[in-house]
């Protein structure tokens, strides 16, 4: 169970479970699925002048030339069109920003996580099979038992030192599949300072 990019509550479950399971876990878990919920509902809102990414920044602009709110990507500036008496605050309009925000934080993703995890990698040598780019909230990233790291895209939205910090550690899971002290070690042979990187990420959400 986890809150989608777009506040909605999702379950997964086999395809053969029978629903009236899926209906008993909700039931039983709904203290859980409020703080869940809470969490999620927590997430800060865009705003005008707010930095999106790396090189974006946001503008909001008023204007009685639309009758419905849109986005717009120009350059590096994501414009905010908002018709009269339509709030920045709203539910739509946050959601209409933060689908063009998924938009453009996977650009600058695409660009910019791979080809650092694949420097990090070769400096240290690391092997892992490939890169997978997602937006699921929750986790910066994670390493499968096949190789495969995937990484969250809103990595863009932190400072380089703490984009390295996810990207070690992502690879050291390519030699421990755990959380160990052999695994904690590994990560401080490459990054001396994880122990106050690991306080420091803890500032930001995962969550675009």
């Amino acid at each position: 169970m986890k809150v989608a990019t777009n506040g909605r509550l999702t379950v997964t479950a086999p395809l053969y479970m029978p629903v009236m399971f899926i209906k008993q876990a909700v039931q039983s878990s709904r203290s859980e699925l409020r703080k869940l919920l809470q969490q999620a509902g927590a997430t800060e809102q865009y705003r005008h002048d707010q930095a999106i990414g790396t090189r974006h920044i946001l503008k909001v602009v008023p204007t009685g030339m639309v009758k419905a709110p849109s986005v717009k990507i120009e350059r590096e500036t994501l414009i905010v069109y908002l018709p009269p008496d339509t709030d920045l605050a709203t539910n739509h309009v946050q959601q209409l920003i933060r689908d063009t925000v998924v938009t453009v934080l996977r650009r600058e993703a695409k660009l910019y996580l791979p080809l650092r995890l694949k420097t990090l990698a070769a400096t240290h040598t690391f092997t892992y099979e490939r890169t997978r780019l997602s937006h699921a909230g929750g986790r910066w990233g994670s390493c499968s038992s096949t190789g495969t790291i995937s990484l969250n895209i809103a990595l863009m939205k932190l400072p380089t030192e703490l984009i390295d910090y996810v990207l070690i550690h992502e690879l050291c899971h390519t030699r421990h599949m755990n959380h160990s002290d052999a695994f904690w070690k590994e990560v401080e042979r490459y990054d001396p300072h994880f122990k106050l990187h690991r306080r420091q990420i803890k500032r930001y959400t995962p969550s675009v």
